[in-house]
């Protein structure tokens, strides 16, 4: 499956969407679009994919993505009723007017803005945020709504409390043609990693033959295919040992390895720890 476009149209009377999401789980493929995008996670747990890069998610996950940055929150096993809850905020970046944010009063803003091309996950205390998103989306009047988009961006351009989520994200460099190849390879990856991916699939969903392929991928990458799939396989691996109490040998399997010493091999080459041994060290550490 490659990396779909969302195509995204506010209302005939707002220049910006602001919507909820109540989901059993989380439906929305990994996808770009030109709008920026902040997301806040009300309830639920998973993987968050943004770009290259993927990592956990939970309740209180506030991130905001810069446009056309691949993405997607895939949601994790929940308790017996327990639903995936978001509020997600989506604009241009000349959605009040061409050069607004260029404004010497909105500096901070704009350089939000340019941060966001990599994802940024805040991590600090977000709950004036997060009763910020609230309020906007109970907000009628549309002046008002306004106000409370220009505070949120605000409110996150003072802090100084977040992670660059892809710091090696080379996406705003790239031709559109470019960018195409690069987010149908990555979708790829991301909705087939723990299946049996092969890189002839990868380089014919870019449309490109395997050669070329590898060439490109790497450069764009800075890893090998290979690499990047294992990368997606540990990292995936590590929540099942840690989240979970699933033999070692199926958490190999499920992760996307097919050969359990090769499982064995690559996850010590990348924790310097043994599966085992990485799941009895975290279980010591929260002891």
């Amino acid at each position: 499956m490659k990396a779909s476009f969302e195509s995204i149209r506010p209302a005939g009377n707002t220049s910006f969407v602001a919507r909820t999401f109540e989901e059993t789980h989380f439906s929305a493929p990994y996808h770009f679009h030109p709008e920026y995008e902040l997301t806040l996670i009300q309830q639920g747990a998973g993987k968050r994919y943004v770009g290259t890069h993927m990592n956990d998610y939970t309740h209180g996950d506030l991130v905001l993505l810069g446009s056309n940055l691949p993405h997607c929150w895939k949601s994790g096993t929940a308790a017996k009723g327990e639903k995936s809850i978001s509020i997600v905020l989506q604009f241009q970046k000349d959605f009040l007017g061409e050069g607004f944010f260029a404004a010497p009063e909105l500096k901070r803003i704009h350089q939000l803005l340019n941060n966001s091309n990599y994802g940024m996950q805040f991590t600090g205390n977000t709950l004036k945020v997060q009763q910020k998103m609230q309020q906007l989306l109970k907000e009628k009047e549309g002046f008002k709504q306004l106000l409370c988009v220009l505070e949120l961006l605000h409110a996150l351009s003072t802090s100084s409390k977040y992670v660059l989520l892809d710091k090696q994200n080379a996406y705003p460099a790239l031709s559109i043609n470019e960018k195409e190849r690069i987010h149908k390879a990555m979708g790829y990856i991301v909705e087939n990693f723990k299946t049996n991916i092969s890189l002839k699939a990868a380089a014919a969903v870019a449309n490109m033959t395997p050669e070329a392929f590898c060439k490109y991928f790497k450069k764009i990458s800075r890893k090998t295919f290979i690499e990047v799939v294992n990368d997606y396989r540990i990292d995936f691996a590590i929540g099942q040992l840690v989240n979970t109490d699933k033999q070692v040998v199926q958490i190999g399997f499920d992760s996307g390895f097919n050969d359990i010493s090769n499982f064995y091999k690559t996850f010590k080459d990348r924790t310097r720890l043994s599966p085992l041994n990485y799941r009895k060290t975290f279980v010591n550490q929260v002891k």
